[in-house]
C-alpha cells in the first residue's frame, strides 16, 4: 500500500475544495509504478477486494454504497468493469441513474434512488447518481436556483438517514481534464467498434466544461460530510485510476473489521457418511 495514503484525495468536510487542487495526471501514490509494470499490486489490490467482498456477503451485517460520478468519458464504466471484475455478482448490484422518466418526474427525486441502495451483506455501485439531479438541473438551467440549492440538503440529510441506519458511503469524482477527455472522444469517433457509446449529446456537456467544474467544485464542498465524504481521484492515467479506487475500497472495507460468521453448530461432529 502507498505510504502516503489515499486520503491524499478525501475532501475534508466543512472545507473549500477547488477542482485545480487535484492533478489530474499525477501518480503520486505510486510514482514507483507505471502502466507497463502496475500489475503485480493491482492484483493484490484485486484479490483482498474480492476477499473482503465475500466476508461481507456471509457475515450481512454492513451494507456498502459506492457512489461513482465523473465528466462524459471520465471512466465510470472502465473504473466498475476492472475495479471490480473479481467479486462474486450474487453480493454486488450496479445501478445507473439515466434521464428521469415519466414517472420518476412525478415524484420527489429521490424516490427513484431508495429502493437501489444496498441492503445487509450487499455492496451496491451507483454508475452516476442522485447528484445527477443537482448537477444537471443546475448548469442545464431545467429548474429554478432554489431547486438545486435546497436539494444539497435533501440529498445530505437522506445518506445520514442510510449511514446511520448501518450504510457505509464512499463517493468518488472522477476527475480528468478537458484535454484528456478531448483525446477519449476523438478515439471513439475513429473507433467503429466504439461508436455505440459516442453521444453527440455529450458535446454540448463538453461546451458547458466551466460550469460544470464550477457546479462540482461547489458540490463535493458541500456534501463531503463526516458519514459521507468525497474523494477526488485524478482520472487521466487509467491505471492509476483503478489502482487508487481498489485501494480505496480495500480500505474502507478492512475499517468494517468484519469476520466470517462462526457457525453454531460443532464442524468435528459432522460426518458426510459414504
Amino acid at each position: 500500500m502507498p505510504s502516503k495514503g489515499i486520503d491524499r484525495y478525501l475532501v475534508k468536510p466543512g472545507s473549500k475544495f477547488e477542482m485545480a487542487s487535484v492533478d489530474t495526471s499525477e501518480k503520486t501514490l505510486w510514482e514507483d509504478l507505471t502502466k507497463d509494470d502496475h500489475e503485480a499490486t493491482y492484483d493484490m489490490l484485486r484479490d483482498e477486494l474480492q476477499h473482503l467482498q465475500k466476508v461481507l456477503y456471509a457475515q450481512q451485517r454492513h451494507r456498502v454504497l459506492v457512489v461513482i460520478q465523473a465528466m462524459d468519458t471520465g471512466g465510470k464504466d472502465g473504473c466498475i468493469k476492472h475495479v471490480f471484475s473479481r467479486i462474486d455478482p450474487q453480493g454486488i448490484n450496479v445501478h445507473s441513474f439515466k434521464k428521469p422518466s415519466e414517472e420518476e418526474l412525478a415524484h420527489d427525486f429521490l424516490w427513484r434512488v431508495h429502493p437501489h441502495v444496498p441492503r445487509n451483506g450487499q455492496l451496491v455501485i451507483f454508475n452516476r447518481s442522485h447528484y445527477e439531479d443537482i448537477l444537471a438541473v443546475r448548469v442545464k438551467k431545467l429548474f429554478g436556483d432554489d431547486v438545486w440549492k435546497r436539494r444539497y440538503r435533501h440529498v445530505a440529510e437522506f445518506e445520514r438517514m442510510l449511514a446511520e441506519e448501518g450504510t457505509t458511503i464512499i463517493k468518488i469524482f472522477l476527475h480528468i481534464s478537458k484535454d484528456e477527455q478531448k483525446k477519449r472522444l476523438e478515439a471513439r469517433l475513429a473507433n467503429p467498434v466504439k461508436h455505440w457509446k459516442f453521444n453527440p449529446d455529450d458535446l454540448q456537456d463538453r461546451a458547458r466544461w466551466g460550469d460544470f467544474m464550477n457546479a462540482y467544485e461547489d458540490l463535493i464542498g458541500k456534501t463531503s460530510t463526516e458519514h459521507a465524504p468525497w474523494y477526488v481521484i485524478p482520472a487521466d492515467r487509467k491505471w492509476y485510476r483503478n489502482l487508487c479506487v481498489a485501494n480505496l475500497l480495500v480500505e474502507k472495507l478492512r475499517s468494517l473489521k468484519m469476520e466470517f460468521p462462526q457457525p453454531n453448530w460443532d464442524p468435528s461432529s459432522v460426518h458426510v457418511g459414504d
